[in-house]
């Protein structure tokens, strides 16, 4: 039984990150993606079809060329987890320098 392939798993590689933040930019075909990589055509092929299903890019033919488009829609859950901890240490930190400023001023009365 095959794995669902999710947005958490796109983004855990280096290389579908670095595939993300080139066509953040513009679109590009799958020749000019594979050209900033030192690996194979095909690896850099499978790291794009990852990215196809997890409908973190989608493909569009133009004339004999497959270009690539960035869709950051479903970097949403992503972004929506993320910040959960970002609020949580936020209140953390913010607890910490109310505790300290409170020592603080302690100290300083005395």
């Amino acid at each position: 039984m095959e794995k669902r392939r999710d947005v958490f798993m796109a983004i855990a590689d280096p290389t579908r990150r670095e595939i993300i933040n080139m066509l953040a930019h513009k679109s590009l075909n799958l020749n000019a993606i594979a050209d900033h990589f030192d690996t194979s055509r095909p690896t850099i092929s499978q790291h794009v079809k990852f990215l196809q299903d997890c409908g973190l890019i989608t493909i569009n033919k133009q004339g004999r060329e497959r270009y690539c488009e960035a869709k950051f829609d479903n970097l949403k859950e992503v972004s929506q987890w993320v910040e959960q901890f970002k609020q949580f240490w936020t209140e953390r930190f913010n607890s910490l320098d109310n505790y300290l400023e409170k020592i603080q001023k302690n100290k300083s009365d005395k």
